[in-house]
């Protein structure tokens, strides 16, 4: 749910009230695609094959706001940028599999942690790093960044933490992550690049375009395993809450210890603890089963109310 530059955003009052808005009704969308789902989940057979297209609008919205500052950020602050992506692809991946061993899930559910912990950041945390007055320019680097390597990176790890409780085909994913990811999001940047002038005028759309098409691919993960849910959501709930709640404090903490300022920290916070979830959805159903994309449909709503609740937190206390 990547939004239209949210340092513009900050400079009305209208742009702060958009923003807020998005990051409060995309969860309450979410919750209700889950209750969807779960409620009537025949109404969505047959609908898995499509989460890698639905995916792909969500990516290519996320291209389509990408801009050459984006890039250029990149370059002018390498270490902080570094920091981000290590510190992301350290923390949430070894948090998913000690979460998974901690509660000692079973194996399905147990893959689609760690492969929650395994995804890139997540596509609201630039709109949330901006409302928690965090540095903007660094969460949209390093959210940039992650994505962009998620296919060399994603697949590996999953492989090494989750192998050891179901088969991993890290070649097959690597060829679904291109597909899905990469390909999207520079024909998204392709586009701005070539249409600037029109795309401008449909900015404004895309979150809501973006947070519809996640919601959709919650309502069929959660459809595909509906019976499953009854008896595992208050599992999935806590190792959700431990795993995005720990993301979250370890990513302040570790710029903390890089020394990057308190604004920097807030964004280091929210491009460690919040997922893109739809990627992990996606995988999930596709490499594993319905039921390892649970984690990922519970994660889509949670870590947009947690990390709301914080980014109101830190403004508080940063006034």
């Amino acid at each position: 749910m990547r939004t239209e530059r949210p340092e513009h955003l900050s400079d009305d009052a209208t742009g702060d009230r958009s923003a807020r808005r998005a990051v409060t009704v995309f969860p309450i969308l979410v919750l209700a695609a889950g209750a969807l789902g779960l409620l009537l989940p025949g109404g969505f057979t047959g609908w898995s094959e499509s989460v890698p297209y639905l995916l792909g609008v969500v990516m290519f919205c996320m291209g389509i706001t990408m801009t050459p500052e984006d890039f250029r950020g990149v370059v002018r602050r390498p270490w902080a940028v570094g920091l981000g992506l290590v510190a992301h692809y350290v923390i949430m991946p070894l948090l998913g599999w000690a979460v998974a061993h901690l509660l000692d899930l079973p194996p399905q559910l147990a893959a689609g942690v760690i492969l929650v912990g395994c995804a890139p950041s997540g596509t609201a945390s630039n709109v949330v790093t901006y409302l928690a007055r965090g540095d903007v320019a660094l969460s949209v680097s390093v959210a940039t960044v992650s994505t962009l390597v998620a296919p060399l990176v994603t697949p590996p790890l999953t492989l090494l933490l989750a192998g050891e409780y179901l088969p991993v085909d890290a070649g097959s994913m690597v060829t679904d992550i291109l597909k899905t990811v990469l390909l999207p999001v520079l024909a998204g940047v392709v586009v701005r690049l070539l249409a600037g002038r029109y795309v401008q005028r449909a900015l404004p759309v895309l979150p809501w375009l973006s947070a519809l098409t996640i919601a959709v691919i919650v309502a069929v993960v959660v459809a595909g395993s509906a019976e499953a849910i009854k008896s595992a959501a208050a599992l999935v709930f806590v190792a959700v809450v431990l795993h995005n709640g720990l993301g979250l404090a370890l990513g302040y903490g570790a710029g903390r210890l890089g020394r990057l300022g308190e604004p920097a920290s807030r964004a280091m916070a929210f491009e460690v603890g919040m997922q893109n979830s739809g990627l992990a959805a996606s995988l999930a159903t596709a490499h594993f089963s319905p039921l390892a994309a649970l984690p990922a449909a519970v994660f889509s709503v949670w870590h947009n109310v947690s990390g709301a609740v914080a980014a109101a937190w830190l403004s508080r206390r940063g006034r």
